[in-house]
């Protein structure tokens, strides 16, 4: 029987199908004008870009100029490459084009899609970026797609890790940047972090387009990126809280290894707020008063080092540090720490030195990075399974785009095992009849873990030729990927996602052109060979589609839908013919999750035999079931998260439009009044109270304000003395005090001196508390969660208590610059004049299932005048010039002559 919505289908198409139709009939009129640009000479075609953006200029819209400007690219693309567009690609560049996610298959031209709407929309000269998730994909795409865009008259840069500040803005100032996610995240927040507006790398955030749009904007959005540096030493802090926890009992806290989380009961707390109290770190009546959100982070990291992480289990105590082990392989992982503190509860638990901890100093998740583009569009192989996160946090829309030649992929019923040993004695015996007829197959793990002991398994089955990737991407890897389906090749592989290579059945004829031609020049020798080469490709092709097409073989499920079919994706490239089949077992970790024991003890009823299989299409429904469940939590998961972080978030946009106009400001004495005229009026009414008789205000204390904020000795007491004197003459008078001395010091120091001396004391102070509020949110929401044993919303409470805390701050920054101003006299001579050296900085990307340094081993370091011989606690000898690492031009020179470097040993260089 057909449902009524399946009849509808039927008739009317899918509402995917009705989306994809609207955009079919823009197709005819590019390929109008195939034609008579093909006539065109290549520089008549390169002066189309001029024309185009004349026209713009003159007010038409980009969406006007469509139709020529994709048919001026299919040309463009078809000289400079010798590739033309399908009409597919051309409906995938409109879907980019209007703000959407393009879903298309693998090996369908995603690289090549995305030039009709990049140069679309660079024509508009503000800068489009593309995004991929690594540097070697970034500069690849740079190179093989730029010379389209080279071709057509305009600018390409990239953008990779280990680049300066010049290299970086002249990238972001061409017409188009590719660049990694992890790249333009921190080149934001560096950004934001600059003393002048020069200083500056990204010039706005006009459109984008994210490559493998499901891995950045979903995998990596799970965490922050995060800038830090070195915070002043807290270890005594770290050691005094540890003490406390020896003397709770175990009734004190309760323990869930389950969650791997660790609370105090009431009566626990209140025998820590007594301890705390006698210690003297007890501020207010409570431990959960908001002045005490930093302590009761750090109990809470003791806590969980003392009863939740066991010594030679999660780490182990080795030359005075405390080394992670990896729960999963059981190595150890030097170099990398906790992450918020709890790594240097463990160095206190155990007694080894306490390093110091790093300070967040800006920090931004992908999902409000990425939402600050104007536009903003992605393209994949699987979205749709994730459709309504994209939906909900992005606004994007994901249309599936047909394929150009129809899928001929046969996707195989599961085939359901009791134990491992079963399903990989299964495996083996499967991988080794694809090899003896020839069939190249790709083999699917979960882990690196797995992959390792797969292969062991099939080293002991006697098969010996067989290509495992596991590690970073690298240019090697790219290579291994191209040549999977060379027939009876065997490839595992532990993550298809971003490697960014299709599989061609026969091999890749190009790959293996420059591998083996490398060093042959030019020349009919070549050529015959080059020839001999694509004649082989084209034989082993045949070979391989003969033997039934590429075979994936995947090992496990994976809790995402989506990872599954991106491996089931390297398949039937094309049209090319090609199989996929999961082998599974009970003691998988999906099967065993979802209640693996009741389906065990009934094959065991219903007679399954050992190496015998369940296959049933059933099954392959319960587990996608299973499957979306797990999705479902994991989307609640991160938007729960990005509701805490929204809240950062409009702090953060707040601080660094701020910092913006402070940079832009050609005069900024009435932003610095305004300051000085709240902090007096904040110091008046702290002292002399409303409706307050004279006698109750508090003259001295008020002098002392004055003293300290202002820098004047005012005489307020004769001023109180006064008779009929109230606090609005008072404030009168010491407003009038305070404007007089800023003035005076205006004329000494001259209108530019005293700007630039003003703007930097207010960024510098800026800074530095913004900050102290970053540590104090990450402290506030790692306890907030906690009011909800008393029925408040955590999430409300941190809204509100975020929200004091930020006005705290500006009130602290009012009467921290006032106070500063009015001190400084000091001024370097006008040529000196330079902004102040960035602080320190490293760059952190933690995995959220494991709390790890993603970056890597050592995190990467992101200040651009960096000194790595300070950075590593070296000393500099005076007499050895090779110690002293990268000296800043207006440093005092190690020599100890006393001279700025670029007056001494830097003036040699």
């Amino acid at each position: 029987m057909v449902s009524f919505g399946g009849l509808a289908r039927k008739l009317l198409g899918s509402a995917n199908d009705r989306v994809v139709r609207r955009f079919q009939p823009k197709i005819q009129p590019i390929a109008a004008f195939e034609d008579e640009f093909s006539r065109l000479t290549d520089d008549e075609l390169q002066a189309k870009t001029e024309a185009f953006r004349a026209e713009i200029a003159a007010g038409k819209t980009i969406d006007d100029l469509l139709a020529p400007a994709f048919a001026v690219v299919r040309e463009g693309a078809k000289r400079a490459l010798g590739m033309r567009h399908f009409d597919v690609q051309m409906i995938g560049g409109m879907v980019l084009n209007s703000g959407a996610i393009a879903e298309m298959k693998t090996g369908e031209g995603k690289t090549l899609v995305a030039t009709l709407a990049v140069y679309l929309n660079a024509l508009e000269g503000k800068g489009v970026h593309v995004v991929t998730v690594n540097d070697y994909l970034a500069s690849r795409d740079a190179e093989w797609m730029g010379r389209v865009y080279r071709f057509l008259g305009l600018s390409v840069g990239t953008i990779v890790h280990g680049m300066s500040d010049e290299q970086r803005r002249a990238a972001y100032a061409c017409d188009v940047t590719y660049a990694t996610n992890n790249e333009l995240g921190f080149d934001y927040l560096r950004d934001n972090m600059k003393y002048e507006r020069d200083q500056m790398v990204q010039r706005g955030h006009h459109f984008a387009i994210v490559d493998e749009v499901d891995s950045i904007l979903i995998d990596e959005a799970r965490t922050p990126l995060i800038i830090s540096g070195p915070l002043d030493d807290r270890s005594e802090l770290y050691k005094t809280i540890d003490a406390f926890i020896p003397q709770l009992d175990k009734s004190d806290y309760e323990l869930d290894e389950k969650q791997r989380t660790a609370t105090f009961t009431e009566e626990g707390n209140e025998k820590l707020e007594r301890l705390l109290e006698a210690a003297g770190h007890l501020q207010g009546e409570s431990l959960y008063d908001i002045e005490n959100v930093a302590i009761v982070h750090h109990v809470n990291n003791a806590l969980k080092a003392h009863a939740l992480f066991q010594r030679d289990k999660d780490y182990i105590v080795r030359n005075d540090e405390i080394v992670i082990i990896d729960e999963f392989t059981g190595r150890m992982m030097p170099g990398r720490r906790y992450s918020e503190g709890l790594h240097q509860a463990l160095e206190a638990k155990e007694g080894v030195t306490v390093q110091p901890e790093n300070q967040t100093l800006a920090s931004i998740t992908f999902q409000n990075y990425f939402r600050m583009y104007k536009k903003l569009a992605g393209m994949t192989g699987t979205a749709q399974t994730e459709a309504a996160e994209f939906g909900d946090i992005y606004g994007l829309d994901v249309i599936e785009i047909p394929t150009n030649l129809p899928i001929q992929r046969l996707d195989e019923d599961d085939e359901v095992y009791r134990t491992f040993e079963e399903k990989f004695r299964a495996i083996s015996r499967e991988i080794q009849d694809a090899a003896k007829r020839g069939q190249p197959t790709l083999v699917g793990t979960t882990s690196i873990e797995k992959s390792e002991l797969l292969a062991e398994r099939l080293r002991k089955d006697g098969l010996k030729n067989f290509q495992v990737l596991n590690a970073r991407y690298h240019e090697q890897e790219a290579y291994i990927v191209a040549q999977a389906g060379v027939p009876g090749a065997v490839t595992i592989a532990t993550n298809m996602a971003g490697r960014g290579t299709d599989i061609q059945l026969g091999g890749n004829a190009d790959m293996r052109i420059e591998r083996e031609l490398a060093d042959m020049p030019d020349g009919p020798e070549r050529k015959a060979k080059e020839d001999a080469i694509r004649a082989d490709v084209k034989r082993l092709k045949d070979e391989a589609l003969a033997a039934g097409g590429l075979y994936v073989l995947a090992t496990e499920r994976h809790e995402s839908r989506r990872i599954d079919n991106q491996l089931r994706g390297r398949s039937g490239r094309q049209g090319d013919p090609g199989r996929s089949k999961f082998y599974l077992s009970l003691q998988d970790d999906l099967m065993r999750i979802f209640g693996s024991e009741r389906m065990d003890s009934m094959l065991t009823k219903l007679g399954l035999k050992e190496d015998e299989a369940i296959v049933h299409p059933w099954i392959n429904k319960a587990l996608e079931k299973a499957q979306k469940k797990v999705e479902a939590r994991n989307f609640d998961i991160r938007k729960n998260l990005l509701k805490y972080d929204d809240v950062m978030n409009d702090q953060r946009r707040v601080i660094f439009e701020q910092r913006i106009e402070l940079m832009d400001a050609e005069d900024l004495d009435e932003t610095i009044a305004d300051m000085r005229h709240e902090t007096v009026e904040a110091m008046v009414a702290r002292h002399i109270p409303e409706r307050a008789y004279p006698e109750q205000w508090s003259i001295a204390e008020l002098k002392a304000d004055a003293l300290e904020l202002l820098n004047l000795d005012l005489r307020v007491a004769e001023w109180a003395a006064e008779e009929g004197i109230a606090e609005d003459d008072i404030r009168e008078r010491i407003r009038e005090a305070a404007d007089a001395a800023a003035r005076d010091k205006g004329e000494r120091f001259g209108r530019d001196v005293m700007t630039y001396v003003q703007r930097n004391v207010v960024l510098q102070t800026l800074d530095a508390l913004w900050r102290e509020h970053l540590v104090n949110l990450d402290h506030l929401r790692s306890v907030v969660g906690f009011r909800g044993y008393a029925q408040r919303d955590p999430l409300n409470e941190y809204k509100s208590e975020s929200f004091e805390l930020f006005e705290a701050m500006l009130g602290n920054l009012r009467e921290r610059t006032t106070k500063q101003l009015a001190r400084v006299e000091l001024v370097r001579p006008e040529e000196e004049r330079q902004a102040p050296p960035l602080p320190r900085m490293e760059a952190h990307h933690f995995d959220a299932s494991t709390g790890v340094d993603e970056i890597g081993d050592g995190a990467k370091r992101l200040t651009a005048n960096f000194t790595p011989a300070a950075a590593d606690g070296l000393r500099r000898d005076p007499n050895d010039t090779s110690s002293w690492g990268q000296v800043g031009r207006n440093e005092p020179c190690p020599c100890g002559s006393g001279k700025k470097f670029k007056h001494c040993h830097g003036a040699l260089v």
